[in-house]
């Protein structure tokens, strides 16, 4: 149950994240964010807040920030349509009723000749039951909805939309969701250095392990070493190098404890594995904790894990690295119960790779990713103009059928792999 618990937040706070980089960049411009979704499918919960919806849905394999003009979501009212018509206090119209008009006695029934709800917002027509077939314009407010089978939908004026933004206004609400995975990744590493310290390279002996064949010899946390088997140490890892090499021989520590000089003599355990065979003494590396350096170790974190992600990247261009070793939710779910055994931090550590993880694969310039997105924008900065809509949708829609066939094949690869 922990372990479900554990990937639930891990995996809801990877997504939470990295859609709320979308929305705030897209609302800070101007754009109507219709709905913000951690999940996919049936909704599960649902509150709405100003314009916005705010939705956890059934299957937990992403999310999504649903953006104006992104998607063909308003009905277009033709010429012929009889609406209803519902005014605010300025004779505006505030509700257009599409269908079930019995439900709504008040409205004003019209026979629409045009109208207009993204430019001018206005609305054109006859109404009925007047004695003069008069042409009349309504002004519609620009927080109007439009009202079918009950359920309102808020009008986006097109300065509302995404596309009327310019395009550094749209590149930044695309990119702003990697780019909080990483700013999450960073601030967990910060995070675990403040709470359990950062390891550092000074000769100072760390936690000890109850086996260990240092506890069983005397040795103790904080113990300063100054030499190993009559070498002198100036580092932690100039004494991992001379235990690693010394598996089952008896090498003295001389080490300082509270003033006092001490020799300590110790049996490094052999160990084999397959980086091969070394010596092992039960020792962590020593921790500090600094707020100051734990920015620092947050930053080093973030860029090295970067880097390495982008080193088996590599390997899977170079074919180094088969769709098989690919794992989906299933395998993540199996990482997590592997990684909380080994304790909280560990976890975090896992939590902040994921994040890092997630936003570069999310920068990938694949269609229906946020790099495809990203990747259109600049051809449209070397053009000067954009790709035509249709054919990015399009693009945009095939490659989100590829990459939902490759998540049902990674996952059913997984569940084989641990579970069958």
């Amino acid at each position: 149950m922990s372990t479900v618990i554990a990937f639930i937040v891990i995996f809801g706070a990877l997504v939470f994240f990295h859609e709320l980089g979308h929305l705030i960049f897209a609302k800070r411009a101007g754009i109507l964010c219709r709905e913000f979704a951690i999940g996919f499918g049936p909704k599960v919960f649902t509150h709405k807040k100003n314009d916005t919806v705010y939705t956890i849905r059934l299957l937990p394999i992403g999310g999504f920030v649903r953006m104006a003009g992104e998607d063909p979501e308003m009905v277009e009212i033709k010429p012929g349509y009889r609406v209803g018509l519902l005014f605010n206090d300025k004779n505006e119209v505030q509700k257009i009723v599409l269908n079930r008009k019995d439900k709504h006695p008040d409205a004003r029934i019209i026979e629409v000749d045009e109208a207009d709800l993204e430019h001018k917002l206005f609305i054109k027509g006859y109404v009925e039951g007047e004695a003069e077939e008069l042409l009349q314009t309504f002004s519609i407010n620009r927080k109007a909805v439009i009202i079918e089978d009950s359920v309102e939908t808020l009008i986006a004026p097109y300065d509302r939309q995404f596309a009327s933004k310019t395009l550094p206004q749209r590149t930044m609400a695309i990119f702003a969701g990697p780019m909080m995975n990483f700013v999450l990744a960073f601030v967990v590493f910060v995070i675990i250095a403040l709470l359990q310290g950062m390891p550092t390279s000074d000769p100072v002996l760390g936690k000890l392990t109850a086996d260990g064949a240092a506890y069983e010899a005397g040795l103790q946390q904080g113990d300063v070493v100054h030499s190993v088997d009559g070498a002198e140490v100036s580092t932690w890892e100039d004494i991992v190098e001379i235990i690693r090499e010394s598996p089952n021989e008896e090498i003295d520590f001389h080490i300082a404890r509270n003033g006092e000089e001490l020799t300590v003599p110790v049996t490094p355990a052999l160990q084999e594995d397959e980086a091969g065979s070394r010596g092992v003494i039960g020792v962590y590396q020593p921790m500090e904790k600094s707020p100051l350096k734990s920015i620092v170790y947050g930053a080093q974190e973030t860029y090295n894990w970067t880097k390495q992600i982008f080193v088996i990247l590599g390997t899977i261009l170079t074919g180094q690295f088969s769709i098989d070793d690919l794992s989906g939710p299933v395998g993540i779910y199996v990482s997590v119960d592997t990684v909380a055994q080994t304790g909280i931090y560990n976890l975090m550590k896992w939590a902040g790779i994921l994040s890092i993880n997630l936003g570069i694969m999310n920068l990938l310039p694949i269609p229906a990713l946020d790099g495809g997105r990203l990747l259109f924008f600049a051809i449209e900065a070397v053009r000067g103009k954009p790709l035509d809509r249709t054919k990015e949708g399009m693009v945009h829609f095939v490659g989100f059928a590829l990459l939902m066939l490759l998540m049902i094949v990674v996952t059913w690869n997984d569940i084989q792999r641990f579970f069958l």
